[in-house]
């Protein structure tokens, strides 16, 4: 897909000086930039589905978890 962004002169600049020394064209560079910063705020969006499904789980009391946490708990030298 084609598109027409803005960006600043100097962002410009160095993604040029960047593409002549990795040996990549504009586009590529652009687009592995842009991958990867969907990439790095996709997890956003899974902090915020898990938040929501645990807002609807009850919660609940396992003995054995809490038995276990109890004596790893009283090992611990604080």
């Amino acid at each position: 897909m084609k598109t027409a962004v803005s960006i600043p002169d100097e962002i410009f600049a160095g993604a040029e000086r960047l593409a002549r020394r990795t040996k990549k064209s504009r586009s590529q560079l652009y687009s592995e930039a842009l991958r990867d910063y969907v990439a790095r705020h996709s997890s956003e969006d899974v902090t915020e589905a898990i938040n929501r499904v645990c807002a609807k789980v009850e919660p609940g009391t396992d003995k054995f978890v809490s038995s276990a946490a109890a004596r790893i708990l009283k090992q611990t030298e604080w």
